[in-house]
């Protein structure tokens, strides 16, 4: 299980690169931005989604705001807290990548599966 994984994400994330020049763990956070309410999350909200350290939350964010792609701003009910919301040119770029990840998913990893097999493999992930 672990062995596919990696492949596929292995996989996943050359295609995002090629295509849009953006790795797996960007398209990740763009991914829980934009599917969020307002397009914002706390940062250590964010950092559980995405399932990355704190730190290395950090140095991923400062990426896509150099890249304009989101930007932070101070929690105003918590001085420590940040929030990261997604940009109308995340929103774009996210846009665009998402199609190709999609496909890629299909490609990969559900078109090596019949409906039956997924509703199978559906029900045995609920269970873990």
């Amino acid at each position: 299980m672990l062995r596919a994984h990696a492949e596929l994400v292995r996989e996943l994330d050359a295609e995002l690169a090629r295509e849009h020049d953006m790795p797996l763990s960007s398209y990740e956070v763009l991914l829980f931005l934009n599917d969020s309410e307002d397009g914002r999350m706390r940062m250590s909200e964010l950092a559980d989604s995405a399932l990355l350290s704190r730190s290395g939350l950090t140095r991923l964010v400062d990426r896509l705001e150099r890249q304009g792609l989101l930007k932070r701003e101070r929690c105003e009910s918590d001085a420590r807290g940040w929030f990261a919301e997604i940009t109308p040119e995340g929103r774009r770029v996210f846009g665009a990548a998402r199609k190709t990840h999609l496909d890629g998913v299909r490609r990969a990893f559900l078109s090596h599966f019949s409906r039956d097999e997924l509703r199978t493999l559906g029900g045995l992930w609920q269970k873990l």
